[in-house]
C-alpha cells in the first residue's frame, strides 16, 4: 500500500511564486522517491498555478498529494470560482504565445478537472490534474 501524504503552499499573487511552487514540488517529489515525476509534475504544477496567478487578483495555493491507489493529485486554487474555459488540442495552440496551458495538462496527465472551492473566506476554484505514481 503505498504512502499518503498531503502538502499545501499559500503563494500571493505574484508571478514568482510559480518559482517557488515548482522548486518545492520537486523536492517534495524527491523526498518521497518520485523523481520519475518530477518533470511532468513540474510542467503540470507551472501550469496551473501561472493561470492560477495571471488570471485572478487574490492569493492563491499549490496542492500536492497522493491518494491509496498511488495517483499524485497536483491542484492550483485561486480566488476566481469561474469554470477554466475548455482545453484546446495541442495541434490548434502549437504556435500560440497563449492558451496552451490546459492543453498540455489534458495531454500528460492521467485526468484533469477542477471543482469549486473556498480558502481565505473566498469563494474559488481548484483546477487539478491526476498522475499515476504506482
Amino acid at each position: 500500500m503505498p504512502e499518503t501524504w498531503d502538502y499545501t503552499l499559500y503563494i500571493p499573487n505574484d508571478l514568482r511564486a510559480v518559482t517557488v511552487c515548482r522548486r518545492t514540488l520537486r523536492l517534495i517529489l524527491t523526498l518521497h522517491g518520485l523523481t520519475g515525476l518530477v518533470d511532468t509534475a513540474e510542467l503540470l504544477a507551472t501550469e496551473l498555478v501561472s493561470n492560477a496567478v495571471r488570471h485572478t487578483k487574490g492569493p492563491a495555493a499549490l496542492r500536492v498529494r497522493r491518494s491509496l491507489e498511488g495517483m499524485v493529485w497536483i491542484g492550483a486554487w485561486d480566488t476566481d470560482p469561474v469554470p477554466p474555459d475548455p482545453p484546446r488540442a495541442l495541434e490548434q495552440v502549437a504556435e500560440l504565445e497563449a492558451g496552451r496551458g490546459l492543453g498540455l495538462v489534458m495531454a500528460c496527465a492521467e485526468v484533469w478537472g477542477w471543482q469549486p472551492s473556498a480558502r481565505f473566506g473566498s469563494k474559488g476554484k481548484f483546477v487539478w490534474c491526476e498522475l499515476v505514481a504506482a
